[in-house]
């Protein structure tokens, strides 16, 4: 197997730290959005680097021969001819339970929605997120669950779920199962603020407002807002089990 390995934030430099310690041997080059610690990991190890500029520098970077290509909480969508470069293609590492909230903000529509959540690994195809799912792991949450808390959640689930996957997969056989069709859910990121707006003088159910408050508590990043007499105003909850 010689894979190329995308990566970039925690995920992606956890992963990048799992592979250069267990699988040295199948990481024939990491791409990197910046010239910093993931960069530094790899070079460390011996491993080819890529600085991300644009996908035709990756392009004329990687070596002819790549088996497979891995985005690794990779925060860009990749376009053809990049996309069709590895001869198995590329598997994505998404933080919700496809096809529940494929597209952005998964950590706050699962609690405003109340959909199922997880991670997923699954092949990339032109759509977002919606390539067949080649593994799953349902994440649970309780009423104490903020955004925040999802999405610390679905980092340590996501690299455990590649860490118990990956055996298999640099195998080169790669199965997949298409994703339910007319199920689950998309958002843009365009939807957030406009989603997080309370309404002074709209009638909500209580759970259908801490829901709300509580997708959006994500400290420091801003929370639920609403607007009285021309002054925008923010909001963030704390919910914890009573021990009574």
């Amino acid at each position: 197997m010689k894979l190329a390995l995308f990566a970039d934030g925690d995920v992606g430099l956890a992963i990048c730290r799992f592979l250069l310690a267990h699988y040295q041997q199948d990481v024939a080059v990491v791409v990197a959005i910046r010239d910093g610690e993931i960069a530094n990991l790899a070079r460390a190890a011996g491993v080819a680097v890529v600085v991300f500029a644009d996908e035709a520098n990756v392009l004329q970077a990687l070596p002819a021969d790549i088996d497979l290509g891995l985005l690794a909480w990779w925060p860009k969508i990749l376009k053809q001819p990049l996309l069709a470069f590895p001869r198995l293609g590329f598997i994505n590492t998404h933080p919700s339970l496809l096809p529940w909230n494929r597209g952005k903000h998964y950590n706050f529509w699962a609690l405003v929605e109340q959909a199922p959540f997880g991670v997923t690994l699954h092949c990339v195809d032109p759509g977002i997120d919606s390539g067949p799912i080649v593994a799953q792991q349902a994440v649970s949450y309780d009423w104490t669950d903020t955004g925040e808390t999802l999405y610390r959640k679905a980092q340590s689930a996501m690299v455990a779920l590649f860490e118990q996957t990956w055996p298999k997969l640099r195998s080169g056989h790669v199965d997949a199962a298409p994703q339910a069709e007319g199920q689950g859910s998309f958002h843009h990121s365009s939807e957030l603020d406009g989603a997080s707006r309370i309404d002074l003088d709209r009638l909500y159910s209580a759970r259908e407002l801490l829901n709300l408050l509580r997708a959006r508590t994500f400290r420091p990043h801003p929370g639920c807002w609403f607007e009285d007499d021309g002054q925008r105003y923010e909001i963030a909850i704390d919910i914890r089990k009573s021990e009574q």
